[in-house]
């Protein structure tokens, strides 16, 4: 009877030992991602610390950005708008999704999420965990249920082997899909532009129509666009022409403060070279009728920001400053992130 016992607890040991071993080689292979943080750049939002991306955690991230089997009729992933080339953007006015229906707003680049505290034009979600369910169950977008999207995703082998080396276990939960899609879109930072080289000091020198459009920047511009993500991530109405749909409501759809009504994330200006059209829901085509806009004069409202009321509802710029201004946002532009060398 003693040689069963040992017999049947060596087996169990050896079986013991195997496991460990099993999640010792899936704990190395699924190693935290260091992630290399700009000189500059403003502090990671703290949901980044209790999601850190992982080797694993961004693979299987990248897998769930791509499936178009988030949507109801596997037609929309998170890459049909979202597409590298534009920063993440598109080209559209408003986001097409599921059976060509029109969005509310333009699809904004994903780019340096980690460093932001607000998602979304209005800044619904405060953590970008939480910020992927919004297209899923959105009518216009994937017109779907996460329910719905495990349903399909627990069938495919790859997935179930890819969750256990992620997580543990093949166990597809709502949780594990969101912090996964965050985890990838943590490491998607863009920093390496002409204008981060020239800062740098590596051998780049700006233009003379580049170093004058800074120097408008940053006496017109900096303002609102300032720190190196090229926004303050606050909240403002700048008098642009108003979207008609009767959703929208800009902050204020989420606070329900009138002085919110029909104000906006000020969007960053990295990449904006490839990010067109512009504005919450495409207004504007071209960078220059952007200026154009601003310098003619923009719509007066109650709580049109102090800076355009101060200068007659306008930012004016003349002809050359908005070649030079252009030129230097371009120069912003990063085209190794974009998927370009």
């Amino acid at each position: 009877m003693k040689k069963i016992i040992c017999f049947l607890s060596c087996i169990v040991f050896c079986i013991s030992c195997s496991n460990t071993d099993d999640y010792e080689a899936i704990f190395l292979e699924n190693e935290t991602i260091a992630l290399e943080i700009p000189v500059g750049f403003p502090a990671l939002n703290n949901a980044f610390y209790t999601n850190r991306p992982t080797k694993l955690g961004v693979e299987l991230g990248k897998k769930l950005f791509s499936d178009k089997r988030f949507s109801a009729n596997n037609t929309i992933a998170c890459a049909s708008c979202h597409i590298q080339a534009n920063a993440f953007a598109d080209n559209n006015a408003k986001a097409i999704g599921i059976f060509a229906r029109i969005g509310l707003r333009n699809t904004p680049p994903i780019q340096n999420m980690a460093f932001l505290n607000f998602y979304n034009w209005d800044g619904s979600k405060l953590q970008l965990e939480k910020q992927s369910i919004v297209p899923i169950i959105t009518h216009e977008e994937m017109n779907s249920s996460i329910i719905e999207v495990i349903d399909k995703i627990k069938v495919d082998k790859a997935y179930r082997d890819l969750f256990k080396k992620t997580f543990g276990d093949e166990n597809i939960t709502p949780e594990r899909i969101y912090k996964s899609i965050a985890q990838f879109e943590y490491t998607l930072i863009s920093a390496n532009s002409k204008y981060d080289r020239v800062k740098r000091k590596e051998n780049e020198s700006f233009s003379v129509s580049e170093a004058r459009g800074y120097q408008v920047f940053q006496e017109k511009c900096n303002s609102c666009h300032s720190t190196e993500l090229f926004t303050d991530q606050s909240f403002r109405n700048i008098g642009f022409p108003l979207n008609t749909d009767s959703n929208e409501g800009g902050r204020g759809r989420v606070t329900g403060i009138e002085k919110d009504y029909m104000s906006f994330r000020v969007p960053t200006l990295r990449n904006i070279e490839v990010t067109a059209p512009y504005g919450s829901f495409g207004q504007f085509a071209t960078l220059r009728q952007l200026l154009d806009y601003l310098d003619n004069g923009v719509i007066l409202t109650d709580n049109l920001n102090p800076i355009f009321k101060e200068n007659g509802n306008r930012i004016p710029l003349n002809e050359q400053e908005k070649i030079d201004l252009i030129s230097f946002m371009k120069t912003l532009t990063d085209t190794h992130f974009l998927g370009g060398d």
